[in-house]
């Protein structure tokens, strides 16, 4: 059963190990451990078992996990045993890399549609899609009640658009903008910035 109590960093390590469960199911592996499953991912077998123990028991002492069984239950508390539509925020070199991407799908998010407010890509195609403007990006918001959105504009533009994406009930943003955004408590907000995670690499390159 699912806990709000759960810290965060344990939720963060959830879709790492719905992730490698998948490969090993692609390879014809059925079962596995948290020996097997911590040498993957480069985490201890005693950390992963504890993570698990949160949300209840999903294997046996001396015969592991059933990776089928798994993958469903963790689906389950993720919340992706299901299809999640998705608006994207921002037509830009980004943007197109996004909505071109064909991994989310298969993984329980479906991209209904793209917004940019630059008049020029307004009406041009970006991947299966033809780039609509931000006005009627709230109507579909509302209409189809999606909660999850990425927002993909640069970061002058960011708060602004990401206020418009709150009231119009969006519950979730991924957020590529180099950026912080002021958002209700209610309103989850997940961070992509590369140069983040290239400035911490370096830290440990001689």
């Amino acid at each position: 059963m699912q806990s709000l109590s759960v810290p965060d960093i344990i939720v963060g390590r959830l879709p790492l190990y719905l992730r490698a469960l998948s490969h090993m199911i692609s390879e014809g592996q059925e079962i596995t451990s948290s020996q097997d499953l911590g040498e993957r991912l480069g985490i201890s077998s005693a950390q992963i078992r504890k993570d698990l123990s949160q949300f209840g028991e999903f294997g046996k002492q001396g015969t592991g996990y059933n990776i089928s069984f798994l993958i469903d239950q963790l689906r389950k508390i993720l919340h992706v045993d299901r299809i999640w539509d998705v608006v994207l925020v921002g037509a830009g070199d980004l943007g197109r890399a996004v909505a071109n991407y064909r991994g989310f799908l298969e993984r329980g998010f479906r991209i209904i549609g793209v917004y940019d407010n630059d008049p020029k890509k307004v009406g041009q195609p970006i991947g299966d899609f033809v780039i609509e403007e931000p006005s009627r990006m709230m109507e579909k918001i509302r209409q189809d009640r999606i909660e999850i959105a990425m927002l993909a504009v640069p970061s002058a533009a960011a708060q602004e658009a990401a206020e418009n994406l709150v009231e119009a009930g969006v519950r979730a943003i991924l957020c590529y903008a180099p950026t912080s955004l002021k958002v209700p408590k209610d309103v989850r907000v997940q961070y992509i910035d590369p140069v983040l995670h290239l400035q911490r690499m370096t830290y440990y390159v001689p």
